[in-house]
């Protein structure tokens, strides 16, 4: 009688227990990004978006990014290999003779990850992809920064498929661009600046380095003034001062009169700092965390709420934004908006975790 029961129990369970093997998957509603974890930043998802685009209007294939938050969201438990390969199908990426599609699939709360191909490559691409999930992708998922592994990440892939960066496939000569003025200064403006802009930062730094060493003069006697080490200016720094000095906000010189033992302080904001202004201590000592509360899609707007904390007076508030609806760019409409190509995958490719 008690094994009858226990087998009822048992069959009753698994008639009431959703089944996992029913998994559903999400609807694109882009063919290149669908970051529903909002993992990447929005300069990052721009970024990815166009070298997409790129690559597909140069080479024909289509290679599309998806970020989760869980797979067992989608009813699936298990290992994401069979999740990738079913939903890839299900997507249809990839050409449909051609079967060359990608597909990057990031599930953050499984911390798990893949590059799933299409079956046009076999498995030739299994390595490839494997390595730059583990030497590229993964390094940076590590450290939390999701975005920069999946543009890095989509980078790899590319010139592994095509032997070439975004923006470099049709790259064409210095002749070809000379005889086109137009094309010749957006192709080669870039050199430019990249030669005029690293040597005007250093010429700035060099003088402000000057400036900063330049003997002062005591406003009280007239006598030259020393600049005393960093070990020493605490001592005549308020208590916020020293701590934007340590989070690298801005640093103080101060000098010194020997003879009447005036002292100036001078400030020097950092050039590139995280930290701003703090409404209550007045001090760069204020820190941002956002979080993406709501995303935004093509017809709604998203919510952010960004959580301040000061390092100095301890002040914390939070400050919530809409963040604006999304808009296909007229390239993403060209190339059939939200419709892949009907490609398929026998399993290829890599997976990774962190």
């Amino acid at each position: 009688m008690f094994k009858l029961l226990k087998s009822i129990l048992v069959l009753c369970a698994l008639l009431t227990t959703p089944a996992f093997g029913q998994t559903s998957y999400p609807d694109p509603e882009n063919i290149y990004v669908n970051d529903y974890a909002s993992l990447m930043t929005a300069r990052d998802e721009r970024y990815v978006r166009t070298a997409l685009e790129e690559l597909r209007a140069e080479t024909g294939i289509e290679f599309t990014v998806l970020t989760i938050q869980n797979m067992s969201d989608y009813g699936h438990v298990g290992a994401i290999e069979p999740f990738a390969t079913d939903l890839f199908n299900a997507w249809g990426v990839g050409n449909a003779d051609a079967n060359d599609g990608v597909l990057l699939l990031v599930s953050r709360g499984d911390r798990k990850m893949r590059i799933e191909v299409g079956s046009g490559y076999g498995r030739s691409k299994n390595d490839p992809m494997k390595r730059i999930i583990d030497n590229i992708i993964i390094p940076e998922f590590k450290q939390s920064a999701y975005s920069a592994g999946i543009r890095k990440g989509v980078n790899a892939v590319i010139y592994d498929l095509t032997g070439a960066y975004p923006k470099g496939f049709n790259p064409g000569t210095v002749t070809e661009a000379l005889d086109r003025p137009q094309g010749f200064i957006k192709r080669y403006i870039g050199w430019l600046i990249a030669l005029i802009i690293p040597g005007f930062f250093l010429t700035m730094v060099g003088f402000v380095r000057r400036l900063r060493s330049k003997p002062r003069i005591c406003p009280n006697d007239g006598s030259k003034m020393s600049r005393l080490s960093e070990d020493w200016d605490d001592k005549h720094l308020k208590s916020g001062q020293v701590v934007e000095e340590r989070l690298n906000s801005i640093d103080y010189d101060v000098w010194k009169c020997a003879q009447c033992d005036h002292v100036t302080i001078q400030a020097y904001h950092a050039w590139f700092s995280g930290f701003g202004a703090c409404r209550a201590c007045s001090y760069r000592t204020l820190e941002g965390d956002s979080i993406t509360l709501k995303r935004a899609t093509t017809s709604s707007e998203g919510v952010r709420r960004t959580d301040y904390n000061c390092h100095h007076c301890g002040e914390t508030y939070s400050v919530t934004k809409a963040i604006p609806r999304r808009t296909e760019s007229s390239s993403s409409s060209s190339s059939g908006g939200s419709s892949f190509g009907g490609g398929s995958s026998s399993g290829g490719g890599a997976s990774g975790s962190w």
